[in-house]
């Protein structure tokens, strides 16, 4: 599915045809879900599968039907305030860290409330004028994006809420792909020179991706494939955790306090939890579920070092969007298959989100969106870091070679993991 741009008049029938198609795949990720699924917030980061269904209504019905409905456009005033996320200029909302006491309204109420918000915007994108069409479109094209957003963090929180419990319950039965053992990682060279990123104006993109800006890069080399588990392992039985010398000081304390000793879901007899089930670990597979701060220790005690964001785009620019995401319905990183030869690189897109070493900041001359939208994403432009590819839960068309993924440095339930950059001359 390819979702119509913002910049040109809209398509009304593709328009409606995504919009049913994006809200039809967020209810088939609930379906394999009992009703005590949908209220459990197993921490403050994650949020109930219920509360992503009501949240991405709420996000239509504000900024979609509100503006050309007014006041009659809300279902319940009461909605405004449990369903709200994080939009202060729109009101008071719940705290994030209290959204599993949401008891009520009932997962049946949340989707008969899906249904109405389904109903009054099919049906004003059906009756709306040329010019009405045109004013509406950019929020609902920005709503299907946002809502392709929650589809994944609806997998990642159950996978956390299921991993929390004592028995561990399988989202979803899937055979495993054992692949083969990797060859060595190649490193594919880029000159130093003057480069452009950003997104170039084309299509839908998310504000923070623009504007599309000159960088000049020093001469890198990154590495054709992910770090695999068995590579990380490696890392394990050198004493990794227990070697200060690898770890930033946030970072050392983070394992400190946390009590790190290898990446989320790994067990201590090397099985691993997964969306579908428990199982042993497949040394083949992409390392996952490591922080920030876990990427870095690996990649110094490597003699590498994270990418810049800057040096994954340069290096993505031009590939297809294609590889191990949400419609492959596997939600767990595969082994990868080698490059075509020289210069491919392999998973790119998928499997796992690849932190960079770049703070999320503004590009030079970005401003935010005017209105409550505005706090989409600029005012999270602190103490986070910038994740570039997509993974295994990311749906296809929401990815591009400039979407800016973030997340603080100790997150760990996402799918993320690593690829290594290194200076011309790595040291012996």
């Amino acid at each position: 599915m390819n979702l119509p741009s913002v910049e040109v008049e809209p398509d009304r029938e593709h328009l409606l045809s995504c919009y049913q198609e994006v809200r039809q795949v967020t209810e088939s990720l609930c379906a394999p879900l009992a009703t005590e699924d949908y209220v459990v917030q197993s921490m403050p980061d994650a949020s109930p599968a219920k509360w992503h269904l009501a949240h991405t209504s709420w996000f239509f019905e504000t900024f979609v039907l509100k503006p050309a409905l007014g006041g009659d456009a809300l279902v319940s005033p009461d909605y405004a305030y449990l369903f709200n996320s994080y939009y202060n200029a729109v009101g008071e909302r719940i705290a994030r860290g209290e959204r599993g006491l949401i008891s009520r309204p009932t997962v049946a109420e949340v989707y008969r409330y899906r249904r109405i918000v389904d109903d009054r915007v099919r049906s004003l994108l059906g009756e709306a004028g040329a010019d009405a069409l045109r004013r509406t479109g950019p929020a609902v094209v920005l709503g299907l994006n946002h809502e392709q957003q929650h589809q994944e963090l609806i997998l990642t929180d159950i996978k956390h809420a299921f991993g929390r419990n004592p028995v561990r319950p399988a989202y979803r039965e899937r055979g495993e792909l054992k692949g083969s053992p990797p060859d060595p990682v190649r490193w594919r060279r880029f000159p130093a020179g003057l480069r452009s990123i950003g997104h170039d104006g084309r299509g839908f993109a998310f504000d923070n991706e623009s504007p599309r800006h000159p960088v000049y890069l020093g001469p890198f080399r990154l590495a054709d494939r992910l770090v695999t588990n068995g590579e990380y392992l490696a890392f394990l039985d050198d004493g990794g955790y227990d070697r200060p010398e690898f770890w930033l000081s946030d970072g050392w304390n983070a394992r400190t306090l946390n009590r790190w000793s290898a990446p989320l879901y790994w067990d201590k007899d090397r099985t691993v939890f997964t969306m579908a089930g428990t199982r042993a670990l497949n040394e083949n597979e992409p390392v996952c579920h490591v922080s920030y701060y876990e990427a870095d220790a690996f990649a110094r005690w490597s003699n590498a070092r994270l990418p810049t964001e800057a040096e994954w785009e340069v290096a993505a620019e031009g590939s297809a969007i294609r590889g191990n995401l949400l419609e492959a319905e596997r939600f767990h990183p595969a082994p990868g298959e080698e490059p075509d030869g020289e210069p491919a690189f392999s998973q790119l897109f998928g499997d796992v989100w690849e932190w960079t070493s770049s703070p999320y900041a503004a590009y030079p001359g970005f401003r935010p969106a005017a209105g409550a939208l505005g706090e989409y994403n600029g005012k999270f432009m602190c103490n986070q870091f910038i994740l570039r590819g997509g993974s295994c839960a990311t749906p296809r068309a929401h990815l591009r070679s400039t979407y800016r993924n973030f997340f603080p440095p100790e997150a760990r339930w996402q799918f993320t993991g690593i690829r290594l950059a290194r200076h011309p001359d790595p040291p012996p």
